[in-house]
């Protein structure tokens, strides 16, 4: 296991660093330019995530500080449909993203429902925020769901992964 920024991570993978990525990577054809990917092995919706009784009015974000993590679905999805009317903050990592929620440096954070839901909503304090707004599924920006990218010459990896991710289904 190697732990890479988002921004990084399909570089290092062209780069040899690792041999496929797992980490919920969206299914998009932007991406799929680059690396070939599995079948999908989930489809998550997306959603916003802020303080209880932040009352964030979505058809009127001017002004508010959004946070995402860098080079995501959700970073192209904020910077497509609310990057003239908030201000999109970038992390590398969520849990930076995280904190600044906590602290009120942000009004929300898009991400992950699953994500949001494990790394926030279930641990201690979670019972602070909620989600937010419209879940958010359009593959324009989210893709077809998750699956795992492998270099395009690694054919017969990508052949394994995908019998063991169907192995998983059965």
């Amino acid at each position: 296991i190697v732990a890479q920024d988002w921004d990084g991570i399909i570089p290092s993978l062209l780069a040899r660093k690792y041999d496929a990525i797992i980490a919920a990577m969206s299914i998009t054809e932007e991406r799929k330019k680059k690396v070939d990917f599995t079948g999908k092995y989930a489809l998550i919706p997306n959603k916003f995530i802020a303080k209880k009784g932040a009352n964030l009015d979505f058809a009127n974000l001017d002004g508010q500080k959004i946070a995402v993590q860098r080079a995501t679905t959700h970073d192209k999805y904020l910077t497509d449909n609310y990057g003239d009317k908030v201000e999109i903050v970038r992390y590398g990592s969520f849990d930076e993203a995280y904190l600044d929620l906590a602290n009120g440096r942000v009004a929300a954070v898009l991400g992950d429902a699953s994500a949001l839901e494990e790394g926030v909503l279930n641990k201690a304090g979670g019972d602070a925020y909620e989600f937010v707004g419209p879940s958010l599924t359009d593959a324009k920006w989210f893709g077809e769901g998750f699956g795992i990218a492998v270099r395009k010459q690694d054919k017969d990896l990508t052949k394994k992964l995908d019998a063991a991710i169907l192995s998983l289904r059965d």
